[in-house]
């Protein structure tokens, strides 16, 4: 098949011969002949470049869908074979399968509405294990693998260390190669890093409590020897990060070479829409984690073995296994259509042909050498590459803005439900569970609200750009609601004395007369309701001898305990297990307005990533994505949790006592912890505003001139840039 010679200018694709596409194809009867060749009464009549015709109405979305040129009277009456075969400019198949193997029926799925529904799939699963399983079940490995936290903290770390160490390669190499070969195989590492994750619990014994004895009631506490020694289970920990390693492997091409895949394959003007769903998929996922993960903790590891252990036992271990397995074997099923996939869909060539460059004008006019169709294939480009990106302002500037956004989506992952814990007197599951209805329609519903208003009203990259602005200023001044915050609930020897008066110097004070006999321990924390409404560290700080359990609740009611103030209701000296419920009025108005924080934060992270794509040549938009996640993992992904944590952790009024080490905290004060998250919110928040109007005054479109003319004008009876019509090539162009 002879290929012609394509002459590549700045204002689009000006074909010096017809593109033969000469092969067969199975949809039997419209790519017989060359590119740009009509059928009778198209209305197609002067070859002109980019598909505009002599008629001035651009070509491709009216009644020549498919032709670019005029059309050759013999090849149109030529009769087509069976079996026909879509091939692209470059001589590659465009059919849907794997080598030879390219069935009719899987032609129905060759569409980016297939592509779509299978990314999203891969996205929600990835969510779904790593911002969702693995936050779950990191106490129960904890416990089951004698792990600590900061050893816990690294095998979470190593998800984004993996995906830094990737990306530059990942996005550079796979942004000029087969896209959906890397991201199959990408899928396919994902599931076995899911798979080995899950691998531990097979290999090791039995999980055995160390102690079976009942603690917590006066007199009962048995104190649990202190091991220096660590553990031969804690081994293990290199099994888990390697299983992290392998799902930030695989994720990487997913956000980046994933998004550009569909950018390139939709008309300009759905391309928003389309990366909103595909990214929204990935917030439902860890909501989905969190649900289904915290059921499965509800299961026994040793599934089929009785236990005498409830669920809320300190020494309980859940199956945290079981949604890796799942989404492992998921993952590894998913992999092979995306493996199926051609390089570019059918039809998508007259997308790249009619798509207007927005890309930033530099000065010294050298983002012109990404329009090099050869530009970017070796690494002796690379740094040139990152050059060119280094002196874009824009990019440079919605790569820090988004990394203070991630900042902040990562320590409210981490710590949203730590704070509704505190604030309201959850436990850790309600709080989750709270937290979990927030993120759905707020996260997910503003991710996909972002992509929906980019288009609605055909933004151009600056007017995007002006939509995060809005959305940026809108949160921060939601963010001003943590200057409220819901008062502690009293607390004996914590917030308060055991007789109701004020701690002398803020100082803890466990003991009291009332449980001096009991010999409690301060390593034994199980927080309990008195019926005299205040909480107690353990049943034995509150005096209590005797335990039973409540059927209509299945929550254990100690009685008898002395420290319980019998004078409000005589013979009333009982407790609760768990922590006293709170009646804070301020409730509805705090999440009320940690819904809108939540809602605006997303709301501008789609038209963000769509203004990343514009400002950027189109050859480069892979490799730009690639740098903005290594910005954004390592200025935000990473730091977020550790500088929110820090901060938060300024607010602990009790700290666990772990054989003379501080451990976690058991008891945030909810003003500071408030106070804390404001300056924290406020700070981000700031910066991110800042950033976003830097990007927007240094930005420099392209002239109007240079733009050829826009598929969706003749669609929408309006241009996508809302310019000038521009010009149609002069003749010698063409």
């Amino acid at each position: 098949m002879a290929m012609p010679q394509n002459s590549t200018r700045e204002n689009g694709f000006c074909f010096a011969q017809p593109l033969d596409f000469s092969h067969p194809s199975p949809h039997g009867g419209e790519a017989g002949r060359p590119l740009g060749t009509a059928r009778e009464g198209d209305g197609c009549s002067t070859p002109l470049s980019n598909g505009i015709s002599s008629s001035g109405a651009p070509s491709p979305s009216g009644s020549c869908a498919e032709p670019l040129c005029a059309p050759s009277p013999a090849q149109d009456e030529t009769p087509l074979e069976e079996g026909i075969k879509y091939v692209s400019a470059e001589g590659e198949e465009l059919a849907c399968g794997w080598g030879g193997f390219t069935p009719s029926c899987l032609q129905l799925c060759n569409t980016s509405k297939g592509v779509l529904f299978f990314l999203c799939v891969a996205s929600f699963l990835q969510g779904m294990t790593v911002n969702g399983f693995i936050n779950t079940v990191i106490t129960s490995i904890e416990r089951r693998f004698d792990l600590r936290s900061y050893q816990s903290g690294l095998i979470a770390s190593s998800y984004d260390i993996a995906a830094c160490v990737c990306l530059t390669f990942v996005s550079y190499f796979g942004g000029n190669g087969h896209k959906p070969r890397w991201l199959g195989w990408g899928v396919l590492l994902m599931g076995l890093g899911s798979l080995l994750f899950a691998l531990p619990h097979f290999t090791t014994g039995p999980y055995e409590a160390r102690s079976a004895a009942q603690v917590g009631v006066c007199g009962g506490n048995q104190s649990l020897p202190c091991s220096q020694a660590a553990s031969s289970l804690s081994g293990y920990r290199f099994v888990f990060m390697l299983g992290q390693f392998l799902h930030g492997m695989g994720a990487t091409p997913l956000y980046t070479l994933g998004v550009t895949y569909l950018d390139e394959n939709v008309k300009t003007n759905y391309s928003p829409v389309y990366i909103a769903v595909f990214y929204t998929a990935a917030i439902l996922g860890p909501a989905a984690g969190y649900l289904v993960g915290g059921m499965f903790l509800n299961i026994y590891t040793e599934i089929g073995r009785e236990t005498d252990m409830a669920p809320e036992n300190t020494l309980w271990v859940g199956a945290w296994w079981i949604g890796f397995l799942g989404a492992g074997a998921a993952s590894l099923l998913i992999s092979i259509p995306i493996l199926g996939y051609p390089q570019r869909l059918p039809g998508s060539q007259r997308y790249i042909v009619m798509r207007v460059s927005e890309a930033h004008q530099l000065k010294d006019g050298s983002h012109k050498k990404a329009s090099d169709p050869d530009f970017g294939k070796t690494v002796k480009d690379l740094p040139r590459s990152v050059l060119l990106l280094l002196k874009n302002p824009t990019f440079i500037f919605l790569c820090l803005a988004g990394a203070t956004e991630a900042t902040l989506i990562a320590g409210m992952s981490t710590f949203g439900p730590k704070f509704l814990e505190s604030q309201f007197s959850l436990s850790a599951s309600e709080a989750a569970t709270f937290f979990g209805y927030l993120v759905v329609p707020a996260g997910g519903g503003g991710t996909f609200l972002g992509g929906f208003l980019v288009n609605k009203f055909k933004l151009r990259c600056s007017g995007i750009i002006k939509l995060c602005l809005l959305c940026t200023v809108s949160s921060l001044l939601a963010i001003f609601i943590f200057f409220i915050h819901c008062p502690n609930m009293p607390m004996a020897g914590v917030t308060q004395m055991y007789d109701g008066s004020a701690l002398p110097g803020g100082h803890l004070n466990l003991t009291a007369a009332c449980n001096a006999q009991c010999g409690c321990l301060q390593d034994t924390y199980s927080p309990v309701c008195g019926t005299d409404g205040i909480m107690y560290y353990s049943p034995c700080h509150a005096g209590c001898k005797s335990v039973s359990v409540n059927l209509r609740n299945g929550k254990k009611v100690y009685q008898e305990c002395s420290c319980v103030d019998k004078a409000l209701l005589p013979g009333s000296g009982k407790a609760e297990a768990g922590k006293c419920t709170s009646s804070c009025a301020k409730k509805p108005l705090l999440l009320c307005f940690i819904f809108v924080v939540i809602l605006f934060t997303f709301l501008s992270s789609i038209p963000a990533l769509t203004a990343t794509l514009r400002c950027v040549s189109d050859r480069q938009r892979s490799f730009a994505l690639g740098i903005q996640w290594i910005v954004v993992r390592t200025l935000g992904g990473i730091p977020g949790p550790i500088a929110f944590g820090s901060m938060i952790d300024k607010s602990c009024l009790l700290w666990q006592d772990q054989c003379g080490e501080q451990g976690s905290c058991y008891i945030y004060q909810n003003s500071a912890m408030s106070r804390y998250t404001l300056v924290a919110g406020l700070v981000y928040k700031v910066l991110g505003t800042t950033f976003f109007i830097v990007a927007c005054l240094l930005y420099k479109p392209p002239p109007p001139e240079s733009a050829p003319g826009s598929l969706d004008a003749s669609e929408n009876g309006t241009s996508d840039l809302q310019e000038h019509k521009p010009s149609l090539p002069a003749e010698e162009d063409i």
